[in-house]
């Protein structure tokens, strides 16, 4: 998993589509590996090149200064479908550490924390309101500790996020790395004597 997360300062692409599912955001020739990089290539491959390969040159994520965003904002149910981990790891590998919508797939959403990306809900008012300021390719503020969102206007939004989830992101905790805090515990209760009979 990456490093802790604190704060975005970063323009935001606007891809205002709904129902954006997991085979969308990684089609399938992408899944033959276990391996987290080299995934980002195939983020949204279908819509971000044609049939030759050759990227379209309208998609948002091929243009500049969307290329390097590290937001993303979408429309609603974002990651519905199956629940593919690749998908959020394509969405890391790019190099984008939010995803903000109305609505998430849940165990896209659960798969997004737990590599240490994070997905904002806010109501389907405030993200057309980011989705037109978006378009500017000015930078947003994200800022997980206020659990806030700053468009470059200077019009902002809080989000709610579960305590558990918080301290995740913050720390850059995966799963092991969650366990692993938890060692001494363990190994205290590995050397306990076993009963016998």
């Amino acid at each position: 998993m990456s490093g802790g997360l604190l704060r975005i300062d970063s323009p935001a692409a606007p891809l205002p589509i709904a129902n954006i599912d997991t085979d969308q955001l990684l089609p399938k020739q992408f899944l033959t590996t276990l391996e987290r990089t080299g995934l980002g290539d195939g983020l949204l491959f279908d819509m971000r090149f044609d049939e030759q390969g050759a990227e379209r040159a309208e998609f948002v994520l091929n243009r500049p200064p969307f290329r390097q965003a590290q937001i993303l904002i979408t429309g609603p149910n974002l990651g519905c479908g199956s629940s593919r981990e690749h998908a959020p790891w394509a969405l890391l590998d790019f190099g984008i550490r939010c995803v903000i919508a109305s609505s998430f797939g849940d165990i896209f959403r659960t798969n997004c924390i737990k590599n240490g990306i994070l997905p904002i809900v806010l109501p389907e008012s405030a993200v057309d309101v980011l989705l037109a300021e978006a378009v500017s390719g000015k930078a947003f503020q994200i800022d997980l500790a206020s659990q806030s969102v700053a468009a470059p206007s200077g019009a902002a939004f809080r989000f709610d996020l579960d305590a558990g989830a918080k301290r995740r992101l913050m720390q850059g905790l995966d799963d092991i790395a969650l366990t692993l805090k938890f060692l001494p515990a363990i190994e205290a209760f590995e050397r306990r004597p076993k009963a016998s009979g």
